[in-house]
């Protein structure tokens, strides 16, 4: 987003001007930043066999994964409906690794039946995994690490109280287990979670791996997940992935060549491709001044953003109708009937009642944890490509809310 000629835009795109073409609230992509965002990390790991396997959960919508596929990226699926919306894209099944968690093995056998690599993570299924296909179908295991990534425990699943992945201090029952069934085991996964800002971290969970990896002699790929932190305000320390790049490569390559082979290297990151490519335009509906706090009252809420409820998330906050009004102070709030907060004490050019409100990076998370809470509609998508607003995603209609609503003859 770019301040020019005294208006926010898009790749010359008037955020005003999509506003008011597809109406409030509204999702709007820039898609050369998440291309922009992909070659970077592709170059960060050169001289590897890099794999990118997009976490998908970040932002699911078809295009986004259309535009990445486009750019050479996998996917990273974490339920058997996001491994039918990857294929429906046009990925390939090899192109997909599945990573559920605490799922049925019929769900688990459904995507094998689909074709795509199978990520373990608990004991439970692999024993029941290595009774029903042995050798014939290879599996990737994941390997909780044990380190605690980022300080904030709703991002972090590596740490020792996580659901996630296998501890590894549990190998030596995962190896019984690989052993009595005969299973073929390809890959090693970790993930250590979000904002992720030093390379030693990455080398922690690492060597983890490597030191895994001797029982494992059919190994074709190590999936070091991702959580690469992005800024979200000026002040905001972030990933250097140049610098993490050049040290993981380097570090890996060593291993390979000890392990007799060079291995592909995966990464899924999903907030660092998408998270700066997204904004929220929404509507000033009211400003409320109470004896204490001057609220800017908008129309959408945690129903559409929850971020800042659910993670005490920051979201920089820009009033784009107004670029040259005086500073004041406000808290931005929802319409839901909740305490839905979206920034509290915030210094916004002065906010007028009709103005239009862009929240920041909500391209991760934004509309794939949205709700119909408060039987509220979901917004509109809109991805700007080649310097035009293209709408990706209708705005939900009544109707839609009541399809699935059956029984119109029981009287209660």
């Amino acid at each position: 987003m770019k301040f020019e000629n005294n208006a926010w835009s898009i790749q010359g795109v008037s955020l005003l001007d999509i506003a008011r073409d597809f109406d409030t609230p509204v999702y709007v992509y820039d898609a050369d930043h998440i291309i922009s965002q992909y070659q970077r990390l592709t170059k960060a790991f050169k001289g590897s066999r890099l794999k990118v396997k997009y976490a998908m959960k970040a932002l699911s919508n078809l295009h986004i994964l259309k535009l990445l596929k486009k750019q050479g990226s996998g996917l990273d699926c974490v339920s058997v409906q996001e491994v039918k919306l990857g294929l429906k894209a046009g990925f390939a099944p090899e192109e997909i690794l599945f990573t559920p968690n605490c799922v049925s093995l019929e769900e688990i056998k459904e995507a094998v039946d689909m074709g795509v690599m199978i990520n373990i993570d608990n004991i439970s299924i692999l024993e029941q995994f290595g009774s029903l296909y042995g050798s014939s179908v290879p599996v990737c295991i994941r390997i909780n690490p044990h380190i605690m990534a980022g300080g904030n425990a709703h991002i972090s699943v590596g740490h020792i109280d996580s659901k996630f992945g296998i501890s590894f201090y549990q190998m030596r029952h995962v190896n019984r287990v690989v052993k009595t069934h005969n299973m073929k085991v390809i890959g090693l996964h970790m993930h250590t979670g979000s904002d992720i800002l030093d390379a030693g971290v990455f080398l922690q969970g690492a060597e983890l791996l490597f030191e895994a990896s001797t029982e494992f002699p059919d190994l074709e790929f190590m999936d070091f997940g991702s959580g690469f932190k992005v800024p979200y305000k000026e002040s905001d320390v972030y990933t250097d992935v140049e610098e993490i790049g050049q040290r993981i490569v380097k570090r890996f390559k060593e291993f390979c060549k000890n392990y007799g082979r060079e291995l592909e290297l995966w990464f899924e990151p999903g907030k660092f491709l998408v998270s700066q490519c997204g904004y929220f335009l929404v509507k000033t509906n009211v400003i409320k001044q109470t004896t204490s706090t001057v609220f800017v009252g908008v129309d959408s809420g945690q129903n559409h953003l929850i971020r800042p409820m659910m993670y005490d998330a920051y979201h920089h906050i820009t009033n784009i109708s107004n670029p040259n009004g005086t500073k004041r102070i406000y808290s931005v709030v929802g319409y839901i009937c909740e305490t839905d907060t979206f920034g509290w004490d915030r210094q916004l050019n002065e906010v007028r009642e009709g103005d239009i409100l862009a929240f920041h990076n909500a391209g991760a998370y934004g509309f794939s944890m949205s709700s119909n809470y408060n039987s509220r509609l979901r917004p509109a998508e809109v991805l700007v490509y080649n310097g035009k607003a293209h709408l990706i995603r209708k705005r939900e209609n009544l109707d839609q809310l009541l399809e699935n609503v059956v029984g119109e003859d029981i009287i209660i």
